[in-house]
């Protein structure tokens, strides 16, 4: 995989010269998730989770005649449910995600079957399969408030991430029904590991995203979305943070507070410092210049299952 440490400054410098030029050309839009490497979310035009991303693509990408989306591919999928006019482009398309896989939707489909009467609240980190059999769709931003929405004891079935459903469970005292899921990165985040860097950084406040497991979360002094911790660590007054999510948010957080420490928590039984999405470093510049110039690879989505999926994706931009 090609990483920063395999190109000179220069080379960096003219791949980044290269795609601005392009994007120019074609009249392109760049998308960035938090979790790509930093080079990419500094030359794109939106950075940010999955719910700013779905906004952005809804509203200000309408004069592009090019979306790319650099993420995973349910994002980019998602991208092209919302803007099914525009060419949508990912730079890779090996870019899967972990949690997504652990919903098949034949699979999701007979669970829900099984439970008539239940409303479907699906993950936005879904197939556009899985998205066309749920009733609304919900972000790791958003889950509390549209899970609220709901009356108390309506029946609800949620998937595919058990941390996150039973996080929204425990803080809105609900019972829903929950899909076995999990995504492989906050999988991996241990309280253990977390307890010894509380022990080294006393006064850091701990950052969690509520993918993780529940032992992780009570430990946390801030549980939510990407940007919830990132408005978290840019507003607080301390100096110190220890940020259990995907290594990539880091960039943001230093960038928007070079003065402040942001101390990534390693994944279990690793002694490296970070813990990465393999799948979101997939996307590098090389990759993005690629697909800009040769546009592909390019997203496709079949209309049927397209229009299935649109409504739940715009009930939860409504709700939000």
């Amino acid at each position: 995989m090609e990483t920063c440490h395999n190109r000179t400054g220069a080379d960096t410098e003219a791949l980044k010269a290269e795609i601005l030029k392009l994007k120019k050309e074609k009249n392109a839009v760049i998308l960035a998730h938090y979790y790509v490497d930093g080079e990419l979310q500094d030359i794109a035009d939106h950075v940010g989770d999955s719910l700013a991303l779905a906004q952005k693509a809804a509203s200000t990408a309408s004069d592009a005649d090019i979306i790319v989306m650099c993420g995973v591919n349910f994002m980019g999928d998602t991208v092209k449910v919302l803007c099914p006019d525009k060419k949508v482009l990912v730079p890779d398309n090996n870019a899967g995600c972990s949690l997504a896989d652990s919903c098949p939707a034949d699979e999701f489909e007979k669970f829900v079957k099984e439970h008539p009467g239940y409303t479907v609240i699906s993950y936005v980190n879904t197939s556009v399969a899985v998205k066309a059999l749920s009733d609304v769709l919900v972000t790791s931003g958003n889950a509390r408030k549209i899970v609220e929405s709901f009356p108390q004891d309506a029946r609800l079935i949620f998937g595919p991430d058990r941390n996150l459903g039973s996080y929204i469970n425990s803080v809105t005292g609900r019972d829903m029904l929950l899909w076995d899921g999990a995504c492989h990165v906050h999988q991996r985040f241990s309280a253990e590991a977390i307890a010894k860097l509380k022990e080294e950084h006393p006064g850091a406040p701990v950052l969690v995203h509520p993918e993780c497991p529940r032992p992780v979360v009570l430990m946390a002094d801030k549980v939510g979305s990407t940007a919830v911790l990132l408005k978290y660590a840019l507003e607080s007054d301390a100096r110190e943070f220890i940020v259990a999510t995907e290594s990539g948010i880091l960039h943001q957080m230093r960038k928007g507070a070079p003065d402040k420490t942001f101390i990534p928590a390693p994944p279990l039984d690793s002694t490296c410092g970070c813990n990465d999405c393999a799948y979101m470093k997939l996307n590098t510049l090389r990759k993005l210049r690629d697909c800009l110039r040769d546009e592909t690879p390019e997203v496709t989505v079949d209309p049927a299952l397209a229009e299935a999926a649109l409504r739940p994706i715009n009930r939860m931009l409504e709700l939000s």
